[in-house]
């Protein structure tokens, strides 16, 4: 019974080998022409992994063939499409490296910006109140070199047109990062780091909707380092640019026990307030917060006042 049962798993065993043989054979054997249109079809059944798992049997089984460039293009976007982000620039890098006079080379070069574009804006990302500027912008600047790229060697290319709208997006998206790690500068008293921050969105990130905002953190991050005459000259540029910007300094008093006893409700003002354009007067910033509001903890806020106001 047992000597039954050993013949038996060796024949299975043999007819698996056998099976799986048959396989491989039938797989390699195929000509180059139908391994790629099979990869074509997959492609446009968005069916990316079988795509994927034929373009990279093309390569290997075909380095030198006459579909052999195409496919490496094609695979770049499958890894694009199937979320491979990795993956997906290396095999862009890969190509640039190979075939730096192909007539699609521009495509390559767009692909990887894509990738890194895409991955910025994480899936997860698109759907959650998540502030996009506390993010490490690593992705966003590889997509923006990419894209640079792109434009400087071919910028009559067709993917030229929304290479630019990307790039604009990736700009604002950089210079409102260099704002936030300003902003955090100020909070731990680097204040000249701080400094260096604006001044970079400044020189290199111009025209975009943070250039006040870099202003603003100039001016005050050289008020807290004693230097006026640098205060000075970044609240003359801000004035002279953004007359109408509201600033509000960055740099807070420390908490002490009774502020967080009392909820804040006690707490001063910074110790040190650099020069501000049209800040609120005193009047309007004791209506922004009554002292009901603040006896209250924020229970009875402004409108009911100004409600019973009106009604008087």
């Amino acid at each position: 019974m047992r000597i039954t049962k050993f013949f038996a798993v060796a024949a299975l065993c043999v007819l698996v080998t056998a099976c799986s043989s048959n396989d491989e054979k039938e797989l390699t054997d195929k000509p180059e022409q139908e391994i790629y249109e099979e990869a074509l079809e997959a492609l446009e059944l968005d069916n990316f992994a079988i795509a994927i798992e034929k373009l990279q049997l093309l390569e290997a089984r075909y380095p030198f063939g006459r579909y052999s460039e195409q496919a490496q293009l094609e695979l770049t976007y499958a890894y694009f499409k199937n979320h491979e982000p990795e993956a997906a620039r290396a095999s862009a890098d890969r190509f640039i490296r190979l075939h730096p006079n192909h007539d699609n080379i521009d495509y390559a070069y767009y692909l990887k910006g894509l990738t890194a574009f895409e991955q910025d804006r994480a899936f997860f990302m698109k759907y959650l109140p998540i502030d996009e500027s506390k993010r490490d912008p690593g992705a966003a600047l590889d997509g923006f070199e990419s894209f640079r790229t792109l434009l400087r060697l071919y910028p009559n290319s067709e993917y030229a047109p929304d290479a630019r709208k990307r790039m604009i997006h990736l700009k604002n998206r950089l210079a409102t990062y260099e704002v936030h790690v300003a902003h955090y500068y100020i909070q731990r008293g680097a204040y000249l780091a701080a400094a260096n921050r604006g001044r970079y969105v400044i020189e290199n990130l111009q025209e975009t909707p943070a250039v006040p905002a870099a202003l603003a953190a100039m001016v005050e991050a050289y008020t807290l380092l004693n230097e006026p005459a640098l205060a000075n000259d970044a609240m003359a540029v801000l004035k002279a640019n953004y007359p109408t910007y509201q600033y509000r300094p960055v740099k807070q008093p420390e908490k002490t026990l009774l502020d967080a006893a009392t909820f804040d409700l006690f707490r001063g003002t910074p110790e040190v307030e650099p020069p501000q354009v049209n800040t609120l007067s005193d009047d309007e910033v004791q209506r922004e917060r009554s002292w009901l509001n603040r006896l209250s903890f924020g229970l009875l806020g402004d409108d009911g006042e100004e409600e019973a106001e009106t009604e008087k």
